[in-house]
């Protein structure tokens, strides 16, 4: 079964929770919090999620903020994390095809079917095997790998 870690600040918690439900029974889901819609800070939730990416305890993870933006910004300074943050199949398929992207984000306002769409075609979106898509990734593991990202 596919494991999914998501997570969320006090903005995106109705979402998570809303994706939770829809998705519990098709994915083993890996609720990182937060688990009300009190106010809490964005990155100490982006950190658990992209651990849990980065030690491969999930296969893919969804991150949920106001605008989307903060929670992946937060995310992407876990080593190995690559996250998006999309609007539309367009951008899911590319971040996935070119990137091998591990992580996602959304808006608040993103709407539940859209988001459920979203990561179902995130999930079924192998990465290319294109020496360009390869040689491209390969430089930003290199890079994080000298410039020594945040470790856990």
């Amino acid at each position: 079964m596919i494991r999914i870690g998501i997570a969320s600040d006090h903005r995106g918690y109705i979402l998570k929770e809303q994706i939770i439900d829809r998705l519990v029974d098709k994915y083993d889901i890996t609720d990182c919090g937060t688990t009300s819609n009190e106010s809490v800070d964005y990155p100490d939730y982006a950190f658990k999620l992209g651990n849990l990416v980065a030690d491969k305890d999930v296969d893919f993870g969804i991150a949920i903020c106001g605008s989307g933006i903060g929670i992946s910004i937060a995310c992407n300074k876990v080593k190995g994390v690559r996250c998006a943050k999309v609007d539309n199949l367009e951008e899911v398929i590319a971040t996935r095809n070119d990137n091998d992207s591990n992580i996602i984000a959304f808006g608040e306002k993103m709407p539940l079917d859209k988001a459920l769409e979203l990561i179902e075609k995130f999930i079924t979106t192998p990465a290319s095997q294109e020496e360009k898509h390869k040689r491209r990734r390969e430089k930003i593991k290199e890079y994080e790998e000298e410039h020594q990202c945040m470790e856990k």
